[in-house]
């Protein structure tokens, strides 16, 4: 992609090198335990309540909580309201 602007601009860039990535677990790397999926699931019920009450409550992390929810929702027992609320089915 820099190669391109080399004609335009009449010199050339130097490019730093990338380090290799290290083994940090990313977004999807998160699997919650038991005790996290029980402590969340037990937090909601028929009334809509927020993420960040959710992730506050439960003091877990947002990708534990969002994990458990994701995991909810294709089971089919979540629904998503509007304002980041969600409650079970």
């Amino acid at each position: 992609m820099i190669a391109v602007l080399e004609p335009i601009l009449g010199r050339g860039f130097d490019v730093p090198a990338r380090e290799p990535a290290q083994d940090v677990p990313g977004p999807l790397d998160v699997e919650p335990g038991e005790n996290e999926r029980a402590r969340i699931i037990g937090l909601l019920g028929p009334t809509p309540v927020s993420l960040d009450d959710l992730v506050r409550l439960s003091q877990t992390s947002p990708a534990i909580v969002r994990t458990v929810l994701l995991e909810l929702e294709i089971a089919g027992r979540l629904e998503r309201h509007g304002g980041s609320l969600v409650s079970l089915l």
